[in-house]
This record gives C-alpha cells, sequence and structure tokens, in this order.
C-alpha cells in the first residue's frame, strides 16, 4: 500500500522491493492534509481532489509507468468523483476501485472519454467484460 506520505517521496526506492502499489487514497489525504477523516466538522476539507495530493499521486503513476510496475488505487474518490476517476486514467491508473453501487456509472461516464485523454494502454481498464 502506498498510503502514507513517505511511500510518496522514496516511491522509487520502494519499487526496487516491491512489484507495484495500491494507492490508499483515504489515508495519504488524511495524513498529508493533517485532517482526522472521521470527524465530521472538518472531513469535508479533506478531499483527494486536493493539488497536493493529485501532484502525488500523479508521482506515484508516473514512477511506477516508468519503471513498469503496477499502480492501482483503492479509495472512495473514485467513486465519488467522477473527475477524479478521469485524473486518475488519464495519468494510466492500472486499475481503480469502486463502489459496486456506482461501478457501472462510473465506467461508463470513463469509456464516453474522447480517445485522446485515455490513452490506449488504458482501454482494457475501461472494459466493464474484464
Amino acid at each position: 500500500m502506498c498510503e502514507i506520505p513517505t511511500n510518496v517521496v522514496l516511491i522509487e526506492e520502494f519499487l526496487e522491493i516491491f512489484d507495484g502499489v495500491s494507492i490508499g487514497s483515504n489515508d495519504l489525504t488524511q495524513l498529508c492534509l493533517g485532517l482526522d477523516r472521521d470527524n465530521s466538522r472538518i472531513s469535508h476539507i479533506g478531499d483527494e481532489r486536493n493539488p497536493a495530493i493529485k501532484r502525488m499521486i500523479r508521482k506515484v503513476i508516473k514512477v511506477c509507468n516508468e519503471k513498469g510496475k503496477y499502480c492501482g488505487i483503492c479509495g472512495q474518490a473514485p467513486s465519488d468523483f467522477p473527475d477524479f476517476a478521469e485524473f486518475l486514467v488519464k495519468e494510466g491508473i492500472k486499475s481503480i476501485s469502486l463502489n459496486p453501487d456506482t461501478a457501472i456509472k462510473t465506467i461508463l461516464f470513463l469509456n464516453g472519454l474522447d480517445d485522446i485523454v485515455v490513452a490506449d494502454k488504458n482501454r482494457a481498464l475501461l472494459d466493464p467484460r474484464g
């Protein structure tokens, strides 16, 4: 799992040991922004679409792809925010976990993206048949 800031900062070193990573976006966001996501008074400001979080996720995906390593993501954001799922696909993520109640809607949304936006290498990710 890549869910603490240290994993992002040292991603190159971690990939010398591991075959790839799954980004834990909920924990990564909480730890980077210094927020308690279970505190309803402030949880609304802990959003994976924060520019700092997106920059960290972009770095992990980029390095994994450059090294030919797997990179997926688990967390709530792709299910809640179609624009975040689009960001992940544009960056070249290999897999996205989705809530069952949003999976079909999100896959259809991503399949509707222009081929220029979605690299051919990610076309299989968007195939609901697997």
